[in-house]
């Protein structure tokens, strides 16, 4: 059964990856959308692409979720025009780096803390009390296995999604006796542009973390955040991990081949 259609739906992030295959997916299930992204001539693309293809309506806006004042102007003029979104995909979020704590680059925390962290709680408040006084909504955060099982050089990664995590546990709480629901999707080994990033754009350093594996691509991460909001309105899912079936734990991948 789809529940989706007609309902409008805000991603971060949505110029690649996970976010744009949020938006793809979200599009065939009959929803709106609201796209954001640092590279807004790619989300506008993707909304005229999908209007198109789907009939729906899509809105394309450039969004960098660390500037404080950008998101509450964004989010205020999403509201005045009467587009308070019935989802909130938190997905905007990054990896930068892989040094052992001691060698970090100060630089590389504050990208990931400011993104991960401070941008995730950004948007949440300014969203959230639309949806409070509205009395209805969902918030789908993308976490990680990262914010569940650290591993080695991924500290402060580790530590900005085990604050995703928290925050998803203490939203649930500080929304009850609401409508509201609040989920995280936490994806595995996942084959986006995460990696490329978080090697500052070499690809051959990013494509050996993939190789000889099969991982999870950014389709099937949005196909699970599909399900997660197409559950009925009295069941709240609280968490969803999902990994590759060649990967049990971070660290412990099948590498024998494809």
């Amino acid at each position: 059964m789809n529940r989706l259609t007609g309902k409008r739906v805000l991603i971060t992030g949505a110029s690649a990856g996970i976010g744009e295959a949020c938006a793809r997916h979200f599009a065939a299930h009959g929803t709106h959308l609201l796209l954001s992204a640092r590279r807004v001539e790619r989300v506008r693309e993707i909304a005229e692409e999908l209007s198109t293809e789907h009939g729906i309506e899509a809105r394309a806006d450039a969004l960098d979720v660390t500037d404080r004042a950008a998101v509450t102007a964004y989010v205020d003029d999403l509201a005045g025009a009467g587009l308070v979104p019935d989802v909130l995909i938190n997905n905007a979020g990054k990896a930068k780096g892989l040094d052992k704590l001691h060698e970090g680059s100060l630089d590389h925390w504050d990208e990931m803390i400011d993104t991960n962290v401070k941008g995730l709680l950004y948007v949440t408040r300014a969203v959230v009390p639309h949806m409070v006084e509205r009395d209805s909504g969902h918030i789908i955060n993308i976490g990680s296995i990262a914010g569940r099982w650290v591993y080695p050089k991924g500290a402060v990664y580790n530590a900005t999604k085990f604050a995703v995590k928290a925050l998803s546990e203490a939203m649930n709480i500080d929304l009850l006796g609401t409508r509201i629901r609040v989920s995280s999707v936490d994806p595995g080994l996942t084959e986006t542009e995460f990696s490329e990033v978080r090697f500052d754009g070499d690809t051959e350093r990013a494509d050996s973390v993939y190789s000889t594996t099969e991982p999870l691509t950014a389709d099937d991460v949005a196909d699970a955040c599909v399900y997660v909001a197409n559950a009925p309105e009295h069941v709240d899912i609280f968490n969803l991990v999902m990994m590759p079936t060649v990967q049990r734990y971070p660290g412990y991948i099948d590498r024998t081949g494809a």
